[in-house]
């Protein structure tokens, strides 16, 4: 069970808005420096929005979708998660999914998905979803 915190929820998102570039920078520092941040970056809150309300998954209040410009030119958009609870959440790499592609097909842009899992679980660490059933 997941309890979503606007205690929690509303600080990350303040800080992405705030500090995207060091946000990248810092956890996702691979992924950072492919980024042509003199292009700037753009948060894409409606979008999103759309996304999740077809999802039927539930409003993440720390989720941000980003369209960001690669040095080679392409653009890309970026959806960051930010967990912030106490226990597991078992849909968490099913939703992950289910945003991306859903915004893929929704406006055909190619997207990064990144997670931050910001609680005290140090065991939980999902990193695939099997969908063979």
């Amino acid at each position: 069970m997941h309890i979503q915190s606007d205690d929690y929820d509303s600080p990350w998102k303040e800080i992405l808005e705030e500090y995207f570039q060091d946000f990248l920078d810092f956890f996702f520092p691979e992924i950072a420096c492919e980024i042509d941040w003199d292009k700037g970056h753009t948060f894409l809150d409606k979008e999103l929005q759309q996304v999740v309300r077809d999802a039927e998954l539930g409003r993440r209040l720390a989720d941000e979708l980003v369209q960001v410009w690669r040095k080679g030119g392409e653009e890309t958009w970026v959806l960051v998660h930010v967990e912030v609870q106490g226990q597991e959440e078992v849909a968490f790499a099913k939703r992950m999914y289910v945003y991306n592609y859903r915004i893929f097909d929704r406006y055909d842009r190619p997207v990064a998905s990144l997670a931050v899992l910001a609680d005290q679980k140090s065991g939980w660490k999902p990193q695939s979803l099997d969908l063979s059933g």
